[in-house]
């Protein structure tokens, strides 16, 4: 059902906007019931190859846990399909800025480079957190290759479950102050977005636009999303 969903949805559009901005919000694509089927995983400590608590390395407040392998099968799924979707994408921005690589339509076939490049640990990852928790502005590298772009799906109900707790992009523009942009999707939405830059055009061609991401502050109730990278860690 899931599979079939991803395959109905308006994939031009969102391919469009995700190109001209950085990121894109989908329609609701998990159901509630999956959602919280995917949030009841987090204390199932057999799936996860590691653990994090934020506050131990200045990352912000709350837990995180990456996956083993093999993925839980909606995870699995998700990665997949929106890998092969948003792919085209990735080419055209690396044609863009003039970057050699080009990345197959299948995830097996990129997933293979990254193995044979040392890069062969799973970082797909479910988040927790709590009142008072949140996510520094980062990016998700973990080795020489990245895919350009990585995914978040949203597990609870905003006003519901929690507030706060939105996430923010930062877009750092050359020469120019910081833009910020702020989202709060609901369950079952999944938010695309860059991983690292993306392009921009200036009066001399196309140049690299930095974007970083993160969480503000959880004011009531429990966050929680499961994060989905396109790439392993080396």
């Amino acid at each position: 059902m899931l599979a079939k969903t991803l395959t109905l949805t308006d994939w031009l559009s969102h391919q469009t906007a995700l190109s001209e901005t950085g990121f894109v919000v989908l329609p609701p694509l998990v159901s509630p019931d999956e959602c919280r089927k995917l949030a009841g995983l987090f204390d199932v400590p057999d799936l996860y190859r590691k653990t994090i608590v934020m506050q131990r390395h200045g990352y912000g407040s709350g837990e995180y846990k990456y996956f083993n392998y093999p993925l839980p099968p909606t995870i699995d799924t998700l990665r997949h399909e929106l890998f092969t979707q948003i792919a085209p994408v990735a080419n055209d921005w690396n044609e863009k800025l003039g970057i050699p690589q080009r990345y197959p339509t299948d995830l097996d076939d990129w997933l293979k480079t990254c193995h044979k490049a040392g890069q062969n640990r799973p970082t797909a990852l479910i988040l927790k957190y709590g009142v008072g928790d949140w996510n520094a502005l980062h990016q998700d590298i973990y080795g020489e290759l990245y895919f350009p772009f990585q995914a978040v799906l949203f597990l609870n109900q905003p006003d519901q479950d929690f507030s706060g707790g939105e996430f923010v992009l930062v877009e750092q523009r050359p020469r120019m102050q910081s833009k910020a942009i702020v989202l709060q999707p609901k369950q079952g939405q999944i938010v695309l977005f860059t991983t690292k830059y993306r392009p921009a055009k200036g009066s001399r061609g196309y140049h690299r636009m930095g974007m970083r991401h993160g969480v503000s502050d959880v004011k009531a109730g429990q966050r929680m999303t499961v994060g989905i990278i396109f790439h392993d860690a080396a």
